[in-house]
């Protein structure tokens, strides 16, 4: 086991790694920050002085070298636009995305796993079509999508739910809905799928047999080994959820978390802020993968055997 966690580790960083270089190499290929924060109005003097200031006259090499140094040190330089440290600034943006995010997968946990028992229970029935034809619609609206047709609706037309802020519980609801929507749809499918096959096995007519309940059979024996491939799945979906979906929905609800954080800056080029917000996001997208790979192999003792 400790081989095969040592294996994760070393992909972990050389991920990271990757991410830090083409983040960095395509803020670059933007253009300069200075004319697009500070407008008309600043004299060559001063603009020349701002392109000094923020060592942005030096060589790309040099620019790549000293921000590396800067990475391994823990020292992520200055917001070009609010001209303090970049981790305060996006320390400011974390916890409402962590809302956002908990409350999004709690949802999707919530719906998906009964939503997915049902449609494989009762997959001959009427219950199990509906549900499938309810996932496979969800499949197939993306996120921004729901959430503008959200807006209209209950805000727009019906004026029942707020738009802009987290101030709220009632903040809450159009946003985790519109992330957790395309999330709910893959997670019912999956987990009807996994459901299936476990529903098919020797060991689930045994236990039939023995005349236990069939509310038994279905969640212990069932949904219990069928819970090694869900969990794979959760873990995936979340990190694309936190990579992706946080960008859009935050954007669209002015959600003041770090996509919306992250759309601004890659609007203003704020490269210091772009930079360290993308490397958090990686960060725990690959957190999220190491832990659900781990959970993996710590649920199936033969993956535990075999990667030992």
């Amino acid at each position: 086991m400790i081989p095969y966690l040592l294996r994760l580790v070393v992909k972990a960083a050389v991920t990271l790694f990757a991410i830090v270089t083409v983040t960095f190499v395509a803020t670059r290929l933007s253009g300069n920050p200075i004319d697009t924060f500070l407008g008309e109005g600043l004299t060559e003097e001063g603009r020349q002085a701002l392109i000094s200031y923020f060592e942005l006259d030096r060589s790309l090499w040099h620019q790549y070298l000293a921000y590396l140094r800067g990475v391994l040190s823990g020292e992520f330089g200055l917001s070009f636009v609010d001209r303090r440290p970049v981790t305060t600034v996006v320390a400011e943006r974390l916890w409402p995305s962590g809302q956002l995010l908990l409350a999004s997968v709690a949802l999707t946990v919530a719906v998906s796993l009964p939503l997915g028992v049902l449609a494989a229970v009762y997959r001959r029935s009427w219950i199990g079509s509906a549900v499938m034809v309810v996932a496979f619609t969800g499949y197939a609206v993306p996120s921004f999508v729901l959430a503008i047709v959200m807006v209209l609706t209950f805000s727009y037309w019906l004026n029942w739910l707020p738009v802009v802020g987290n101030g709220t519980w009632a903040h809450f609801i159009m946003p985790t809905i519109a992330m957790s929507g395309v999330l709910v749809a893959a997670l019912t499918r999956f987990t009807r799928n996994a459901m299936l096959d476990v529903l098919g096995q020797d060991f689930i007519r045994t236990a039939r047999a023995k005349g236990l309940r069939e509310t038994r059979v279905v969640l212990k024996h069932g949904l219990g080994n069928a819970s090694i491939t869900v969990i794979s799945v959760i873990g995936l979906q979340i990190a694309g959820l936190a990579a992706a979906g946080s960008v859009v929905v935050e954007s669209i609800f002015s959600w003041p978390g770090v996509g919306q954080m992250l759309v601004n800056a890659a609007i203003l080029r704020d490269y210091p802020v772009l930079q360290f917000g993308v490397i958090a996001v990686a960060v725990a997208v690959v957190a999220i993968n190491m832990l659900t790979d781990i959970a993996y192999a710590l649920a199936d003792p033969r993956i535990r055997l075999a990667r030992a």
